[in-house]
């Protein structure tokens, strides 16, 4: 019973804060308060007309596709290793790799700007923030591909291969395809963590910020409050879509894999 108690009122304070965005995001006035003085749609329409908002909205969809897109291929190669048999040093490798995981995002924003800055003498821009996001996404891309080589059965290339397939042919025609969900599903989770983050995009932005910079920029004046609620209560609608559709493609290659579910998003 106490334990039921203690997961319900852990719910509540987790999603509370979320469920509160649409509630505000809809409300006429600029306070943020109860009780609510009417409807409106008018915050929603103001998000239409707003350049600086679309400029940074644009510049954070290209900056996550990047990250998705590097983050899973590294991860594809990764996974493909720790697919296969033990070599030297394996565990250590992986451990190391997996290291952005643990490390507080502060830590890597403020190392990657002092290298860059610093040391390296670099400009700050989006490829900066690519940078970062691959390092911080490639744990997570991962972790998901572990599992889509992980539930293979090896007989399956190796029998491409007594075909007369090469490796490649082997990995292109017949691994792949098979792990193309959990490749389909790290690409999306990837993208959504490059999408809402903001600690290390705010050290490495360069002159164009990224939105959830932008939304921080809005903080500062009150009257701009409810526009940040509405675009958060997109935000937030968006994240759960691709998170939905990440967990669906996930669970779909471990059913054609033929694995067990350890575990997932949802």
């Amino acid at each position: 019973m106490s334990l039921r108690v203690y997961a319900i009122a852990y719910l509540i304070f987790l999603y509370a804060p979320i469920v509160l965005l649409p509630i505000f995001a809809f409300n006429d006035a600029t306070i943020i308060a109860f009780p609510l003085s009417g409807v409106t749609t008018e915050w929603f329409g103001a998000l239409v007309g707003n350049r600086s908002l679309q400029s940074a909205l644009v510049n954070s969809l290209i900056i996550a596709g990047c990250t998705a897109v590097f983050a899973t291929l590294l991860g594809i190669c990764a996974a493909r290793a720790g697919a296969m048999a033990d070599y030297p040093g394996k565990r250590g490798i992986t451990g190391f790799v997996m290291l952005p995981l643990v490390l507080p995002e502060i830590i890597v924003a403020v190392s990657l700007l002092v290298i860059l800055r610093q040391v390296l003498g670099l400009d700050l821009g989006n490829w900066t923030i690519i940078l970062a996001h691959v390092l911080i996404c490639t744990p997570f891309s991962i972790a998901i591909l572990n599992g889509a080589f992980g539930n293979l059965d090896p007989s399956m290339e190796e029998a491409a291969l007594d075909l007369g397939c090469s490796r490649w042919e082997a990995f292109r025609l017949v691994t792949l395809p098979l792990v193309m969900p959990g490749i389909i599903s790290s690409l999306l989770i990837s993208f959504t963590i490059s999408l809402d983050e903001f600690i290390i995009a705010f050290f490495l932005t360069g002159a164009n910020p990224t939105l959830p910079v932008y939304i921080w920029g809005l903080l500062r004046f009150p009257a701009q409050l409810p526009i940040v609620m509405a675009l958060g209560t997109i935000l937030v609608g968006l994240s759960i879509i691709l998170l939905t559709i990440a967990e669906i493609f996930r669970r779909r290659g471990i059913t054609r894999s033929g694995g067990q579910d350890t575990g997932g998003f949802l």
